[in-house]
């Protein structure tokens, strides 16, 4: 048997359906959509169904839907296209536990004379209505907002925040990459005007994502060429892949209720054992109830949470901590929430999906612990230095 595969969250198989819809468009069914034969009206289709599949879920329309090289770049052209059209000296809000596609874009905005405003989040990295409110109160181009953590799994409010946002005249953008077929995700009811997803985040292949635009949202294309996509990417579609994400999506919204127990049933078993096992020694983080299914961040107290796993071979998990020359960095997002140094260094992010099995989770429970007991010649965790300043320098993704 090979490692527990407990790290969902970071990219998930390719689900068996999703690779027997693509391969036709591997194979016979070659054609570019942008032709005007069989061949490229069968592509044609195939797109649209596609589309349909990926609006479904979400609960847009298929117009509404531009298919992107996956999460990162559906962000990117969101909160880039709106910054091409806007007057330079408007603001973009973020929270401070955001993915790297966001706080980065965001920081390369303010090049276009933007002003980058970052909120803060409470000890279950929920970001702070209130701080978002005052930020509000100057002229705010668009607020981005995550819907789950991907460390974490913690959900934010966004449907509160969007409506703050839209009372101030600014448009919405929310980074759906983790949530999306782990829990509802309707974009009318978060009050989304922008949204991303990625494909390999819910069983498609990597380099495949999707970018809901509201209609009558205008975004300046990066991709400039030919019509594609309406004429908001250029370049010719990559029919496969699209079409592995508009089966992922269908097969997503078919299996969310039912999987979506199962995984929180693993989850909370997962914990169960841990809690019961070490006491106190561990802890989890993150909102208990307003969170994912599928996640489970625990710091293991006294332990650094790489070098836990390093001695738990058995399991295939994250971390937010990580030793470089004797010093020691954590997760950004972590320190944020203002989780202490010596807890943060002991963080693992442990993420079920839809096959886990109950025996896995009981294996990953039992390796962990036992990982837990001392070794000789470990360094003490009070001997290590923790170097603040190269948080924003370490990501888990």
């Amino acid at each position: 048997m090979g490692p527990v595969y407990l790290d969902y969250n970071a990219t998930t198989p390719v689900d068996p359906a999703v690779l027997g819809a693509m391969l036709p468009y591997l194979r016979e069914r070659f054609g570019n959509p942008s032709s005007a034969h069989a061949y490229g009206k069968a592509a044609r289709y195939a797109l649209a169904v596609a589309r349909a599949g990926v609006a479904g879920l979400i609960g847009a329309q298929p117009e509404e839907i531009l298919f992107t090289s996956g999460g990162t770049e559906a962000t990117n052209d969101a909160l880039t296209g709106l910054a091409l059209r806007a007057t330079p000296g408007m603001q973009v809000i973020v929270s401070a536990v955001e993915h790297p596609a966001t706080l980065e874009t965001a920081r390369f905005l303010e090049r276009f004379g933007l002003k980058r405003v970052v909120v803060g989040v409470d000890r279950n990295s929920i970001v702070d209505l209130r701080g978002l409110a005052q930020a509000l109160g100057r002229p705010t181009l668009v607020v981005s907002l995550m819907h789950a953590n991907n460390e974490t799994g913690t959900l934010q409010p966004v449907a509160e925040a969007a409506a703050a946002a839209h009372a101030a005249g600014a448009i919405v953008h929310v980074d759906a990459a983790q949530s999306v077929g782990k829990v509802p995700v309707d974009v009318t009811a978060l009050g989304a005007d922008l949204l991303s997803l990625a494909g390999h985040k819910l069983y498609a292949p990597k380099g495949v994502g999707a970018l809901y635009i509201r209609r009558g949202v205008v975004l300046e294309p990066l991709i400039r060429g030919a019509g594609q996509e309406s004429g908001r990417r250029a370049g010719t579609e990559n029919v496969p892949y699209a079409v592995g994400l508009g089966e992922a999506c269908r097969i997503a919204g078919e299996a969310l209720p039912a999987a979506a127990a199962r995984m929180r049933e693993l989850r909370d078993r997962l914990w169960s054992r841990l809690s019961s096992a070490l006491g106190d020694r561990v802890v989890r983080n993150g909102h208990p109830e307003y969170c994912l299914p599928n996640t489970l961040n625990v710091s293991f107290l006294g332990l650094i949470g790489a070098d836990l796993l390093s001695g738990a071979p058995e399991i295939a998990a994250s971390t937010g901590s990580a030793c470089h020359d004797g010093r020691l960095s954590v997760s950004p997002v972590l320190a944020a929430m203002g989780i202490e140094p010596e807890i943060a260094q002991g963080a693992v992010r442990l993420s079920v999906g839809r096959n886990t099995t109950e025996s896995e989770i009981d294996r990953a429970a039992e390796a962990l612990v036992n990982a837990t007991h001392p070794r000789t010649g470990d360094p003490a965790p009070d001997e290590l230095n923790i170097d603040r300043s190269i948080y924003d320098n370490f990501h888990l993704y």
